[in-house]
């Protein structure tokens, strides 16, 4: 199964049915999916600026849900919304944000051995 969401059908669902976490950098809205992987939506609006802007926001948040896939906790699904101000950072120092709003709200498992 694929990990990064892209029919808008599955994109809507979770739009409607999903809690959202909000931080400085990012938008995360999560809900509980039917299928056992997690799976993993970015969502980036023309307001956000220029395609080269847009598309290096995305292409930080797939290499962040790579990095931090097999922590995950399976049976969710998640929408990033990425904010402007996320380019303005290192990527470690993003990361470190990333995965501490994952862990904060019992999402991902990091150093634990994977089930």
């Amino acid at each position: 199964m694929p990990f990064f969401l892209k029919r808008s059908r599955d994109i809507q669902h979770i739009k409607k049915t999903g809690r959202r976490v909000s931080t400085g950098l990012f938008n995360l809205q999560v809900c509980p999916d039917m299928s056992t992987d997690a799976m993993l939506g970015i969502v980036i609006g023309r307001r956000f600026g220029t395609a080269v802007r847009r598309n290096r926001a995305k292409r930080l948040f797939r290499e962040l849900g790579r990095s931090v896939r097999p922590a995950l906790v399976p049976g969710y699904a998640f929408l990033v919304f990425p904010k402007r101000e996320c380019l303005t950072l290192p990527f470690a120092e993003l990361q470190n944000i990333w995965r501490s709003t994952l862990q904060r709200q019992r999402l991902a498992r990091f150093g634990e051995p994977a089930p």
